[in-house]
């Protein structure tokens, strides 16, 4: 399911579990792995070939604390979104939980609505910060740094500003068609001396850099009225 964000929930609960991965990935916009335990959240956590823009972890866990997994998470320079899920509300956990480097803490039970909220604004902190880190294609894609890098030959691809804001703000758009009035705005803000030729300019810069053959684009698509990330984009 490419070009969906990938979350990681780490709870012992499979009807929890399942329960949340039918209500993420209701609207398209989530992929969800599950896994039962700290010792496996361990695993494919620090996995090279996974990835993920969210964890979901549980504090009470069959082979450990949630929040003894998250400081251990930080140690190792894990630096991906942490909400905490509890049982309880009570002032001292919220603050072990938040001291442990949790970004984030929801009591049981809980409305979705409310931590679908609370994911997507972490994950807009995540997109904004020095650490962010996405992978696009072949390559690891630093936002703050304006640096693409092949993940095979390490070889390095400087982007302009505005380069950078166009994949990025692309890459949130998941597989979904962004118009190029909206693509626009949102990197050069409302200004009516910039046109949608300024975009088509930069976009032909673009592939020219991050497009393995750029007369056969293969990453950064054109549909009708506007532009998306391709499906073959490793999240």
């Amino acid at each position: 399911m490419a070009g969906l964000h990938p979350i990681l929930v780490v709870d012992d609960d499979p009807k929890l579990t399942e329960t949340l991965s039918e209500q993420l990935e209701m609207n398209g916009e989530f992929e969800v792995h599950g896994v039962g335990s700290a010792n496996e959240a361990k695993t494919i956590i620090f996995d090279p070939d996974n990835h993920f823009d969210a964890i979901i972890l549980d504090v009470m866990l069959p082979d450990g604390n949630g929040c003894e997994l998250c400081a251990y998470l930080r140690k190792e320079n894990c630096r991906t979104p942490i909400i905490l899920l509890t049982g309880s509300d009570d002032e001292d956990d919220v603050v072990r939980g938040l001291d442990a480097g949790g970004n984030d803490y929801i009591s049981k039970p809980f409305r979705i609505a409310e931590l679908l909220a609370r994911l997507r604004a972490q994950m807009r902190i995540y997109e904004n910060s020095e650490d962010a880190v996405f992978n696009i294609g072949p390559y690891a894609f630093r936002p703050s740094s304006k640096l693409l890098q092949e993940n095979n030959t390490n070889k390095r691809i400087r982007l302009t500003e505005k380069e950078a804001a166009i994949l990025k703000f692309l890459y949130r758009s998941g597989t979904r068609s962004v118009p190029r009035q909206v693509l626009l705005n949102e990197v050069w803000g409302y200004n009516s001396a910039v046109t949608t030729h300024t975009l088509e300019t930069h976009i032909y810069r673009l592939r020219q850099k991050i497009e393995l053959d750029p007369a056969n684009v293969s990453l950064l698509i054109t549909d009708a009225g506007g532009y998306r990330l391709s499906s073959i984009i490793d999240k």
